[in-house]
């Protein structure tokens, strides 16, 4: 795959310019859009900038983070603290994720749209109220292990780091879940599903592999 180097800024503004141009599969008025990639990947800068040269096109735009989605404790940690099988397949509510976030976003869907659901601090419901998504209006998920779900993603992003950077730059208390994201990467092969893979070994200097034109 052949890379391009790309500032963060010019990168949010090519993929809100391309993301401005799209239409939902099944036709809806609002769109989701996905930017994957592990927690040392940074996902959340780059879904904050999106939406930043979104919203000054005049879009509406809610950025959910993965995380908001996270099962209780007592699922979570079922095979232990530090099983790296268990955060891959178990520690996110997909289920969640498409009921409150992706359902909404259908045609006829309400538009109504759970920002986050539980707290892994408290270990509690964090009581969110719903937002309203117009017409017109988009999502932003973002965060880990989120391709290969069949997640509707207008656009979709993969925030990709070698395994050494991977590495390097996960704190040492996360590094059990280096295997997850090495199975992530062997069974779902996210930059070949992804639109768009953005390189982020050194945080300074992304590059990215462009977006075709629809």
């Amino acid at each position: 795959m052949r890379l391009e180097a790309i500032t963060w800024e010019r990168l949010a503004g090519e993929l809100a310019r391309h993301a401005d141009g799209l239409t939902a599969a099944d036709g809806s008025p609002r769109l989701a859009l996905g930017i994957d990639g592990a927690p040392a990947a940074r996902t959340a800068d780059l879904a904050e900038r999106v939406a930043g040269e979104l919203r000054l096109r005049g879009r509406s735009v809610l950025v959910v983070p993965a995380e908001g989605f996270l099962r209780p404790a007592s699922l979570r940690f079922e095979y232990g603290k530090e099983d790296p099988d268990s955060y891959a397949e178990s520690w996110f509510d997909t289920g969640a994720l498409w009921r409150e976030v992706f359902g909404p976003l259908e045609a006829g869907g309400s538009g109504r749209v759970l920002p986050d659901l539980w707290n892994p601090v408290t270990d509690r419901a964090t009581r969110t109220p719903y937002r309203e998504v117009p017409e017109g209006g988009a999502v932003i998920v973002h965060g880990p292990l989120l391709l290969g779900h069949w997640f509707p993603f207008a656009l979709s992003v993969h925030v990709r780091l070698s395994e050494g950077a991977l590495r390097r730059r996960t704190p040492e208390a996360e590094r059990w879940t280096l295997p997850a994201f090495a199975r992530y990467e062997e069974e779902v092969a996210p930059a070949e599903r992804a639109d768009v893979v953005v390189r982020a070994d050194d945080p300074g200097h992304p590059a990215w592999s462009g977006v075709g034109e629809s």
